[in-house]
């Protein structure tokens, strides 16, 4: 039981709570809430972050971006305690989940056929994108595409989507905090991929830190934490009401520090900032979603 509970990687879960979070407070701050979506989202967002997590273990062992020469943690499949054939296994039953609460979300949010069929495309393209990570003939992860992929998901799917199943209605500042999610959970990415550089290279994985080099991987990421505190203040100034809706600016320190982090620390300590910025990033949204409510 502990390899598979090392396996889904429950460290990487505050972000799946974020996105689906954002949403629910910004559909509150829009009297729209509904509790009944909320849980379904939320359930379906962990089904797929804990179904990325298998399929990535999975996939970096077949095309050897997991081995023993690896900075980050052991992996469950490259270590050999979960074998290739039961991991394939319950990557199977987490897609298989994660479709179950999906429609179940559609379903109940009570919309029409045609927002049903794009909803229900958007769900099968993200457990496709959650497997095809690191899966299949040519991964997109390995070419540099997966920060698109997790910017897309963990912001603007996971954000807006949220709200609109709760409201159905959509404007276009709230690209700004789904942003904010996207850009903070390409962070989190970011770090991982920073700490991996040179396995991932050898395995043939060209990450966006692995085409920058390092130092300029430590400026893409001070751009993705800039940008995600950026995206909030515009927000808010253009829905201002009160300064306790600037409460998300808290977590200022903590990204600081994070940045300060990834810039001075060699790749092989960089593994708690990972963690660290995954709960930083649903600090933030607390503080956001408790200054809106506020």
């Amino acid at each position: 039981m502990h390899h598979w509970i090392t396996a889904l990687r429950l460290r990487t879960l505050p972000l799946a709570f974020s996105s689906i979070g954002m949403g629910a407070f910004l559909a509150v701050f829009h009297s729209g809430f509904k509790l009944n979506v909320f849980t379904l989202a939320l359930l379906t967002s962990l089904c797929l972050q804990i179904l990325s997590n298998l399929a990535n273990d999975y996939g970096d062992s077949v095309h050897g971006a997991d081995n023993a020469d690896r900075v980050g943690p052991s992996r469950a499949v490259q270590s050999g305690s979960i074998s290739p054939k039961k991991m394939k296994l319950a990557i199977g039953v987490a897609a298989l989940l994660s479709l179950t609460s999906g429609l179940s979300l559609i379903a109940i949010s009570e919309v029409s056929f045609q927002v049903f069929l794009i909803f229900g495309g958007f769900g099968l393209l993200a457990i496709l994108a959650a497997v095809l990570y690191t899966n299949g003939r040519l991964p997109y992860g390995y070419i540099g595409l997966g920060d698109i992929s997790v910017y897309f998901f963990f912001g603007l799917l996971g954000v807006i989507g949220t709200y609109y199943l709760m409201l159905r209605s959509f404007s276009w500042d709230l690209l700004l905090p789904a942003s904010a999610c996207g850009l903070f959970t390409v962070g989190v990415l970011n770090i991982n991929n920073i700490r991996d550089i040179e396995s991932d290279l050898l395995a043939g994985k060209k990450s966006i830190p692995g085409r920058l080099g390092h130092s300029k991987a430590i400026y893409y990421h001070w751009t993705l934490l800039f940008l995600g505190i950026l995206c909030p203040i515009i927000f808010v100034l253009i829905n201002f009401q009160s300064p306790k809706q600037f409460l998300f600016l808290l977590v200022l320190p903590l990204l600081i520090k994070n940045a300060l982090a990834i810039k001075n620390l060699e790749p092989s300590k960089l593994d708690p900032w990972l963690k660290q910025l995954a709960i930083t990033t649903l600090a933030f949204v607390l503080f956001f979603g408790i200054g809106l409510i506020l």
